[in-house]
Formats: structure tokens, C-alpha cells, sequence
């Protein structure tokens, strides 16, 4: 059997950084995925103008606006005319007020016998006559504003239908957009899966070649941020109902693969597998075919468990000599004779701790 190579795992320290800097490989592959992701997105869509006009009726259209744009200027002449009467209204106020005061002082001069004089009586005249010619004004000006404003109300009859019927028109409109948008949706979505897709499979399939490889971690790296950016991108573009599926098939095949894996793993343990479980089962003194206590040396009359063993209390005793030990429970060979040193050693590990010669792992 050709002697294995242990390969050094570094300090603590070392496999810290390690683990460090591949989440960061990690983090930056994700992000020049993004990068390629981002730019198949500045694709252009489809444009709702353009649709519009090319199924709308040009003349409704133009309806539309022209009535608009006779509605705002009757708006303005309404709001001019409203002007007007205000200011009509607050001068015949003012007239009014003057036409009290001069009644008054006519009505007191009629009390002490006296007359108006001339001035005062064509002042008040004259004031009576400009009253009068503003309340005529304030009334041409009511019956305009009337007018125009009957005239807004036909005009926004008008555009209402006119609407409600460019509003028909609209909704194939929409419904040709929302189907050109959902087009182009999944495009950009068959486009960035384009790029995404391959990558994930030459990452997965180094990621699987390269297991017990030096450069692993790298591999595992560009497949993680990849999957996630797949998974990220058949989110944004596929409908719930239908990525709830590809979800849950996507889970299937990997819990599934996942568990042939360790079945696999366990009904054919490779080399380095059998190790590392035999390695374990020894420091805690369990037989690492049945978990069994080991009991030899001074241990002969304890009993431990897998969590119990660090906290076991071992007799002092003096040197006891080395023997071959098989496991009473499974009947499995634990220490045995070294061929070469003939000192007792670990039948299930691959060399003697005495003299270093390797044997075979049964």
C-alpha cells in the first residue's frame, strides 16, 4: 500500500484568514456577476408611447386636446369676468355707502326745515345715476360669466366622452405593452440565465472534481455566489406560482443529492473518511465500529460515553503493559502486534505510533 501524505492543515489563525478571504472571493465574484447581470438589464424595452400612438385614434386625440385647450381658455375668461364683478361689485358697495350718507344728511335737513343745496342734490344725483350704471355692468357681467360657464360645462361633456372613448381604445393599448414588457421580461431573464447558467455548471463541476483539493475553498467561492445570483435572478423574472416550483425542485435534487452522497459515504467510506473516524473513536477510547467502551489499562472497569470521556477520572497506576485488544461487543480487532516492531499498535489506523511503519486499514 503506498503511505499516505498528511497534508498540513496551518494554525487556527491561517484557517481563519482562509475562511475569510473565501467569503470575500465570495462577496466579489457576486458582485461582477451583478455587473454582467446589470448590463443585459440596460436593454431597452418596449416603449408605451409608441404603442399608443400606433393603435390609438389620432383624431380623438387631437379632440381631446382641442377641447382641453378651449375648456382652459373659457377657464381664464370665466376668472377674468369673476374679476371684473368683483371689482364692479366693491364699487357699487362704495356707492351705496355714499348714497346712505347722503339720505341721511337729507333726511336731517328736511327735519330742521332746511333744503339740499344744488351741488349736494346733483351729487347725489349723479351718484345714484353711476350706482345704477354699475348694477347694470355687474349684471352683464353675471349673465357673460353665465354664458361662458355653460359653455365649459357643454365643453366638459364633450371631453368626458371623448375620454371614455380614447379610454376604450387604451386598454388593447395596455394589454399589448403588458405582453411586449412580459416578453422582454423573460429575455433579459433567458439572457442573464445565458451567462449565469454555464458558470454555475463550470463552477459545480470543478466544485465537485476539486473536493480534496488545494484550492477548493476558491471553487466553492465562484459556485456559492453564483447559485445565488441564479437563484436571485429566476425570483425577479418568474412569476411566484412558477418559482415556487422551480424552487422546490431545485431543493429536491439537492437534499437529494446530498443524501446519496452521505449513503454513499457511509456504505463506501473513502480512505481519508475511515481515518478521521477512526482517529475520533480512538481519542475518545470507543470502538470505532460500535462505539463501545475500549476498556483496557487502567480503564478496564469504567464507563464513559462520547460526552462523558473528557470529564473521566482515570486511576493512577503504575505502567501497565501493552496488549492486543479486540472490541467484545463487534468483535472488531482494536490493538495489534506490529509486523515490523512486533510492539502493540492501532489495528484501524494506517501507522504504528512505535515505529511509524504503515499497514493496512481494515
Amino acid at each position: 500500500m503506498k503511505k499516505a501524505e498528511g497534508r498540513s492543515k496551518g494554525t487556527w489563525w491561517h484557517r481563519f484568514v482562509i475562511r475569510i478571504l473565501t467569503l470575500v472571493l465570495g462577496v466579489l465574484v457576486f458582485w461582477l456577476l451583478g455587473f454582467f447581470v446589470g448590463d443585459i438589464r440596460t436593454v431597452q424595452g418596449p416603449n408605451y408611447a409608441e404603442i399608443e400612438a400606433g393603435m390609438l385614434d389620432q383624431q380623438l386625440i387631437e379632440k381631446a386636446d382641442s377641447l382641453n385647450a378651449q375648456i382652459a381658455i373659457l377657464s381664464r375668461s370665466i376668472a377674468n369676468e369673476a374679476e371684473k364683478r368683483r371689482v364692479v361689485g366693491d364699487g357699487s358697495r362704495s356707492l351705496q355707502q355714499t348714497i346712505t350718507q347722503l339720505v341721511e344728511l337729507q333726511k336731517l335737513r328736511l327735519e330742521n326745515n332746511q333744503s339740499l343745496t344744488d351741488p349736494e342734490r346733483d351729487n347725489l344725483n349723479s351718484t345714484l345715476n353711476l350706482f345704477l350704471e354699475n348694477q347694470k355692468s355687474y349684471q352683464e357681467l353675471s349673465q357673460s360669466s353665465a354664458a361662458l360657464l355653460g359653455q365649459k360645462q357643454a365643453l366638459e361633456g364633450q371631453l368626458k366622452e371623448t375620454l371614455d372613448a380614447t379610454e376604450l381604445e387604451r386598454e388593447p393599448a395596455r394589454a399589448a405593452y403588458r405582453e411586449q414588457l412580459q416578453n422582454h421580461r423573460l429575455k433579459l431573464a433567458f439572457w442573464q440565465l445565458a451567462v449565469l447558467i454555464p458558470i454555475l455548471i463550470v463552477a459545480t463541476l470543478l466544485l465537485l472534481k476539486q473536493r480534496g483539493s488545494l484550492y477548493f475553498p476558491m471553487f466553492l467561492a465562484l459556485s456559492s455566489a453564483t447559485l445565488i445570483k441564479v437563484g436571485l435572478v429566476v425570483h425577479e423574472y418568474f412569476p411566484t406560482k412558477y418559482f415556487k416550483y422551480i424552487l422546490i425542485v431545485v431543493l429536491l435534487i439537492v437534499v437529494g443529492k446530498m443524501l446519496v452522497h452521505f449513503l454513499r459515504l457511509i456504505a463506501f467510506p473513502k480512505t481519508e473518511w475511515l481515518i478521521k473516524q477512526y482517529r475520533e473513536a480512538y481519542e475518545r477510547f470507543l470502538c470505532p465500529v460500535c462505539d463501545y467502551p475500549i476498556r483496557s489499562g487502567p480503564r478496564r472497569y469504567l464507563f464513559w460515553t462520547r460526552r462523558s470521556v473528557a470529564k473521566l477520572r482515570v486511576p493512577s497506576s503504575q505502567e501497565v503493559d501493552e496488549e492486543s485488544y479486540t472490541c467484545p461487543c463487534c468483535g472488531k480487532g482494536l490493538f495489534a502486534e506490529c509486523p515490523t516492531c512486533h510492539k502493540i499498535r492501532h489495528s484501524l489506523l494506517p501507522h504504528c505510533h512505535h515505529c511509524g511503519e504503515e499497514g493496512g486499514i481494515e
